[in-house]
This record gives structure tokens, sequence and C-alpha cells, in this order.
């Protein structure tokens, strides 16, 4: 394939995937769902589970192989200005709210899913498949936990801002222990990461490399980004070169944590929460929003989506470990932090609505299984299984709080505008 065919393919590739996005995007919204649920199916959709089995000629024509690198590329590159958005969201003040009752449920909807992931391992492990074939019943384990415990932190938080509930007991409750819960299992996922495969010496270096990358950012790096921010906000405005400045920051981060052993999307996470408060924030939000949002993940979805062969679960014997997976998962989850809520006082009706955000895992799930995939934690067929997960639960999410907690819910609109994504995870 020569520049030009090349750069024809990719081209008509972008066309379908945000055609695909926008009209699955529209449909999800219809049926009273978040955009980005439709988003992640189209990604499904134009994968081998359906546009690829119905009409492979086409679909391999739309998306060879040799245009892979690239949409990869744009999806890493998404996936990761995705988490550094996220981070600049985060709340850190929502800790000192309820900080009792957070971490209770915090505690629960991780010791939970955790256990039973290290039990279901007995049995998952035995079958071939799934798993590396190296893989340690303690790396398998703690996998299956982060998998299991993780949150869709920004949908949770656009449920919460978009019902007017941002102020209330249950907004705060449900933020606080949705950010310690992702934190919980984004951490986790490093350890995984950095003990997988490379021997002592590369887990040393993740983890220490990651650990003292975080303490810089959050020790150093805000004072020192403090003036910058301080002129942005007196001017009301933020140049082309210091956004420049800002990106370039975001790529050194990224590719720090590369380079250390670990993801990129932790370096721009951990960027994002180290980024002084104000109108940097704001003008950072506007410049990376839209391309992220409505380029970059849709991406990131169909790449996905290309490595999703949900036909395997025509096997009676993957489907049924898919749904004890998904069954164990919404139990474990769901039960653990409705039960924490209520033993730290919440009233049934919070607690089940807490437990039903909590529940949710959206792209936050795609995040981590993708991960493990590329480092060889898991095989296709566990991905698959994941990817299904990732869905149900995040369709489930919204029509299950409606349902415990939607007629008691505020009619008032957020004050301020919050990622499109956070529909997402």
């Amino acid at each position: 394939m020569n520049s030009l065919e090349f750069l024809g393919t990719f081209l008509l590739q972008l066309a379908v995937i945000l055609l695909a996005a926008q009209v699955f995007g529209y449909l999800a919204r219809f049926i009273g769902q978040p955009k980005v649920v439709g988003e992640m199916i189209a990604g499904v959709v134009l994968g081998p589970s359906l546009f690829g089995l119905f009409w492979p000629e086409i679909q391999q024509q739309i998306f060879p192989a040799d245009t892979m690198p690239v949409l990869y590329f744009g999806a890493q590159l998404g996936v990761g200005l995705y988490m550094f958005l996220v981070g600049l969201e985060f709340n850190t003040s929502l800790f000192k709210q309820q900080a009792r009752s957070a971490i209770a449920v915090s505690l629960a909807g991780m010791l939970v899913p955790f256990t039973v992931a290290a039990l279901l391992c007995i049995w998952l492990l035995e079958i071939p498949g799934l798993f590396a074939a190296n893989i340690s019943y303690g790396n398998a384990a703690l996998f299956l936990g982060a998998a299991i415990a993780i949150t869709a932190f920004p949908m949770l938080a656009r449920i919460i801002y978009e019902r007017g509930l941002s102020g209330t007991s249950l907004g705060a409750l449900a933020l606080a222990a949705g950010a310690i819960d992702d934190a919980a299992a984004w951490t986790v996922m490093a350890v995984v990461l950095g003990s997988f495969g490379g021997g002592a010496l590369l887990a040393i270096k993740a983890v220490a490399g990651g650990a003292a990358y975080a303490t810089l950012m959050f020790t150093k790096v805000t004072g020192w980004l403090q003036p910058l921010a301080d002129r942005i906000e007196a001017k009301g405005e933020m140049s082309w070169s210091q956004f420049v400045f800002l990106f370039v920051l975001f790529a050194i981060s990224a590719y720090s944590m590369e380079w250390v052993g670990l993801h990129a999307v932790f370096g721009g996470f951990i960027l994002g929460i180290a980024m002084p408060r104000g109108a940097i924030v704001e003008h950072l939000r506007k410049r990376l929003e839209k391309i992220t949002v409505f380029v970059l993940l849709p991406m990131f979805f169909t790449y996905s989506g290309l490595k999703t062969q949900l036909t395997i679960l025509a096997d009676w014997e993957i489907m049924s470990i898919a749904l004890v997976i998904l069954a164990a998962s919404v139990f474990a989850k769901g039960i653990a932090c409705w039960a924490a809520a209520r033993l730290t006082g919440s009233d049934n009706r919070t607690a089940m609505a807490v437990g039903a955000l909590m529940n949710a895992r959206g792209l936050m799930e795609l995040i981590i299984i993708n991960i493990a995939l590329k480092f060889g934690v898991i095989e296709p067929a566990l991905f698959s299984i994941m990817v299904l997960m990732a869905i149900v639960t995040t369709l489930m999410a919204t029509p299950l709080f409606q349902l415990v907690y939607g007629r008691h819910m505020k009619k008032t609109q957020p004050q301020k505008p919050v990622l499109e994504v956070r529909t997402a995870n």
C-alpha cells in the first residue's frame, strides 16, 4: 500500500468511525442512555463481532492490518488525553466531605470484588485461553480484582452533576468513593504491570518510578506551574505558546510512565490532578475536550472493538464464564457498596443509588483491559468477556439509578459544564 492509498484508507476509516459514533450515540440518547454507551457499542459493531461477521471483505478493506498502527496511535493519544482531562476535573476536596462513609464504601467496593476475583481465578486459571500461560495466580487475581472493582468515575460524575446532586450527601459520597476506588484500582494495575513477566528489577523500576513521579507531581510541579496559572488567570486567556508548553509537559509525563514500565494513561491522569485549579484548567478543557471526545475517543472504541470477538460467546463454556463473571461483578460491587453505605448511616434509597452508580465500569474498564491485553496479561477471549461486562454494567447504571432514586432527584441543572466523556466511565 503506497502512501496515498494509506492516507485514503485512513481517512475512510475516520469517516466511518465518526459516523458510526454519532449514529449509535444518538440512538443511545434516544433510549435514555448516555451518548458514550452508543459509542462503545459502535466500536464493537465495526469489529469482527458484527460488521466483520456479515461483510468480512468490506470490513477488511476499510480496516486493513497495515493501518492499525495509525489507529492505535490515535486511540492511545485519545485515551491519554481523556485521562488527563479526568485528572483536571478531579476534586480532591471531596475527600474531606463524608470521609468516613466514602472510605467505607470504597473499601467495601474493593475488598469484596478482590475476594470474589481471588475465588474466581482458582477456576479460571484452569481454563486455557483466558489468561497468559505464564501468569501467576497472584497477578491474575489482582488484575481481575482491579477490573471488577473499577468504577466509571466520569460517568458517575456526569449523572450527579446533570441531576443537580453535586451538593447533596449522595453526590459527595458517590464522587469521593468513586475517586478512591479508581485510584486504588489503577494502583493495583500498576503493580500487576510492573511485576508481570518482567522480573523483580523491572517491577521495582515500575513501582518506584511511578511513586517517584506521583510524589514529584504532587509536591513540586503544582507549585512550579502556579505562576503560569496566575498569569493565565490575570489575562483571562491562554496563549498558544503556553498551551504548547503544557501539551509538551503532558507528552513528557506520558512518556515517563511508559519508560518506567507502566502506561501513558498514568502520566496524563496524575499530571491532570497536579495541575493548579482555575482558569488554566478551563482553557485546557476548551482546547482539548472536543478533539478528544468527538474524534480520538471513537478511535479508541473502534480499536477495542476490532479486537473484540463476541461470536466466541456462542460457545457454551465461554458464555457460562461470561455470565459468571458478569453476575459476580454486579453483585460483588453493587451489594458491597450498598451495604457499606447503609452501615455508615445512609438511608436505603441513598445506599441503593450509590450501589447503582458504583457498579458501572464504562470506559475505565475498556482502558484497563486494553492495557492488560497489550502487556499480555490476558488473552482475546477474556478481553471479549470483559468488554461485554463493561457494556452491560454501563447500560445498567442509568436505569437502575432512575429506578431507585429518580423520582427524588432535583430538577436543577449543573452550574458548570462537565466532560461529555463523563458518561463513560
